[in-house]
């Protein structure tokens, strides 16, 4: 072959014949019926349905009852932080579910955007900073945990020069989405022009996680070491604790996740999504057809970066304190989880795994007594190894993992489309959610 591929000649390629994860053809009926149609828009509403109108209203109501009824703020502030969270986890599917490659660092990403949202906050903290020579004010949680040289005093401290262009919110917003583009531009282009892919991509991917985890708990950085920053007061001039402000958070966040979603779908049914998908199925006969494999790789590594950073930005002012914590591995390992808990290949499913793994997290890390009808009747020290503890939940997580890779390699979102599937009386799904060939059924 003298050139690149065809639009349907790309649409073709996979490494065991099976077609690649792609739109119907244009001119040929859709392979999903239309009762399935109507069940995926279903979903589609009553999730928007809940976070759009019932969770608002529950707030409402709890307001005008004064708790009698309905959810607390805090209740509404929690939801927003896992919709951030579930934004992260699409991120990571447009690389490992659409593309093939698992990325270990998306929690170094994550933390990027929150550092720079963490930076603006903290400049209109609240007092305990001091005025420098320069006429910048310090911030608090800066000026407490400030690296002196031999021989400085407190009146030598100054605001570092990098935590000066975090002081006005459009540029912190820009910035928490420019860099972690520039710096998943960066790695993405000398990692994939070497064709370094697979388990080495993880691997390495994982080791620039932990090296910049350590880099950023360094007191000497003047990013408040492991301490983090805190002391957030005010975001856009209004005051961060009042429940409007939380509220209307929870609102923007909600808004962003959904115009995340789009994007990705408008992504992953385009040309290019093809392409990305025949990346995944077989990048050595994708290449031999003239393509250049690395630079969509680069593309979509920063775009991910980019929506990462803008789920770190979304989820620092909800959660009041952002610390090194949220760049460590176990985070990024966390997001696979989420990722293959929901089912990857999917744009709806990582979303789902997301708030299934985050909601049962909050329940199962706290102390609960689920066999409290049993106290009285069991001798105590028995009673005692019934009461869940939170140092349980990693067991939870792992025997989770377990279960859908061994058991549902599709993830809920493959399990929804094999009920649906079998109600409908059509073929069996793959773990994409595509149909086998006639062949392969059993």
């Amino acid at each position: 072959m003298t050139g690149p591929l065809t639009e349907d000649e790309v649409d073709l390629l996979a490494a065991d014949g099976t077609p690649s994860l792609r739109p119907s053809p244009r001119g040929r009926p859709s392979r999903v019926g239309g009762w399935r149609r109507r069940i995926r828009r279903w979903g589609y509403g009553t999730f928007l349905l809940t976070a759009a109108v019932v969770i608002p209203a529950l707030y409402w109501i709890g307001v005008w009852t004064d708790g009698a009824f309905g959810i607390s703020i805090e209740t509404v502030n929690m939801l927003g932080r896992y919709l951030a969270l579930a934004m992260v986890a699409l991120s990571l599917d447009l690389l490992w579910g659409y593309t093939g490659m698992l990325c270990l660092c998306q929690s170094f990403f994550f933390s990027l955007g929150g550092y720079a949202m963490g930076m603006y906050l903290a400049h209109h903290g609240g007092e305990g900073g001091r005025l420098d020579s320069q006429g910048w004010n310090i911030p608090a949680c800066l000026y407490y945990l400030y690296p002196y040289k031999v021989g400085e005093v407190p009146e030598d401290a100054l605001t570092p020069w990098f935590w000066k262009p975090f002081y006005w919110l459009p540029s912190a917003v820009g910035l928490g989405l420019l860099i972690p583009g520039l710096v998943a531009l960066v790695i993405g282009f000398f990692v994939f022009r070497s064709r370094v892919r697979g388990v080495f991509f993880a691997v390495l991917t994982q080791a620039i996680t932990l090296a910049a985890w350590l880099v950023f708990c360094m007191n000497d950085m003047k990013l408040c070491g492991t301490n983090g920053l805190t002391r957030f007061d005010q975001i856009g001039g209004f005051p961060l604790y009042d429940d409007t402000t939380q509220f209307a958070l929870y609102l923007i966040t909600l808004a962003l996740l959904v115009g995340i979603y789009l994007l990705c779908r408008l992504i992953v049914g385009s040309r290019l999504g093809r392409v990305l998908m025949a990346i995944r199925d077989n990048e050595t006969r994708l290449r031999f057809a003239g393509y250049k494999p690395y630079t969509f790789k680069v593309f979509v590594f920063s775009l991910s970066a980019m929506i990462a950073g803008l789920a770190g930005m979304l989820y620092a002012p909800q959660m009041k304190i952002f610390t090194p914590t949220n760049m460590e591995v176990k985070e990024s390992i966390e997001v696979v989880v989420w990722v293959a808990v929901g089912g990857r290949g999917t744009l709806t499913g990582p979303v789902a795994g997301a708030l299934v793994v985050n909601l049962l997290k909050n329940k199962l890390t706290s102390q609960q007594e689920f066999f409290w009808f049993l106290e009285g009747w069991v001798p105590e020290s028995l009673y005692t190894y019934l009461v869940w503890k939170q140092a349980y939940w990693p067991f939870v997580l792992g025997a989770l993992f377990i279960v859908v890779v061994r058991l549902l390699p599709g993830g809920l979102a493959g399990l929804w489309r094999s009920v649906v599937s079998v109600s409908e009386g059509s073929a069996a799904v793959n773990q994409y959610g595509t149909r086998r060939p006639e062949g392969d059924r059993q």
